[in-house]
């Protein structure tokens, strides 16, 4: 039954990208918005006519400085929710943080970030980092409270303190969330990489890529950079879909393979 229940979701999933990719279609053959949508032809007949090594030497760099403010905005965000778990009187402190990464608009933060560090690339990790913070430290923090108390109280009885509980339990019993959250953190990350060189103009990137094909006009040429961060989010998202997949079945007990 599960598995009928899985496989109906693909093929509600394929049918849904399909009609999208139909619609598309339509309103780049009819011109639609002043003919500012291309067809997926005409995207795909940029990608081509272009080369890939265009695409490799512009994209390697935008990969790496997502990866890079992914790292490193997750690993604050679950070593503050750890510290929120251990230190409790610091949660204001750390929640109210995170709302203040969550709300702030990048586009405001960067130009602050810009003159407070030298480096472009600094500047575009940060962005990348900001982008994941809240939704990791908040997944992280209520999966690290997701314990049965009763759990909990077993781990006193036997002596143990709260590093104790968060090793024995909550670390085991905040995988599903940390993970759920590390997800949507994936697509933020490049998504937070690629505004943050629209905003720097570094030499290579997804960004002035997209900046420089704006300027002579040349639309499917946009498409076709937007279309690949989008795939390139999409693939991070499904890699650790597989990972939380495994990781979520063994933190139930559950038979990995299965």
């Amino acid at each position: 039954m599960a598995d009928l229940g899985s496989a109906n979701r693909w093929y509600a999933g394929l049918l849904g990208l399909l009609g999208l990719i139909a619609l598309w279609w339509i309103a780049g053959a009819l011109d639609w918005f002043s003919g500012t949508i291309p067809t997926p032809g005409e995207v795909i007949s940029t990608i081509v006519d272009t080369g890939a090594a265009f695409y490799v030497d512009n994209f390697s760099s935008t990969v790496e400085l997502a990866a890079r403010g992914f790292l490193w905005g997750n690993g604050l965000a679950i070593g503050l929710a750890v510290l929120v778990v251990l230190i409790p009187p610091i949660e204001g402190l750390a929640t109210q943080l995170a709302i203040i990464s969550y709300c702030t608009p990048i586009i405001a933060v960067a130009p602050i970030i810009q003159v407070a560090f030298a480096e472009v690339q600094t500047m575009i990790v940060f962005l990348a980092a900001i982008s994941v913070f809240f939704t990791t430290m908040i997944g992280t923090l209520t999966g690290l409270r997701s314990p049965h108390q009763s759990s909990l109280d077993l781990v006193k009885v036997y002596g143990g303190g709260r590093a104790t509980q968060l090793w024995r339990v909550r670390s085991v019993a905040a995988v599903p969330n940390t993970l759920a959250a590390v997800k949507i953190a994936a697509p933020a990350a490049v998504l937070g990489a690629v505004l943050g060189e629209f905003l720097a103009m570094p030499d290579t990137g997804a960004g002035p890529a997209m900046i420089v094909a704006q300027q002579r006009g040349d639309i499917p040429a946009v498409w076709a950079i937007a279309l690949i961060s989008g795939a390139i989010a999409g693939i991070a998202y499904a890699a650790i879909s597989v990972v939380a997949r495994f990781a979520t079945r063994w933190s139930a007990g559950l038979a990995v393979l299965r």
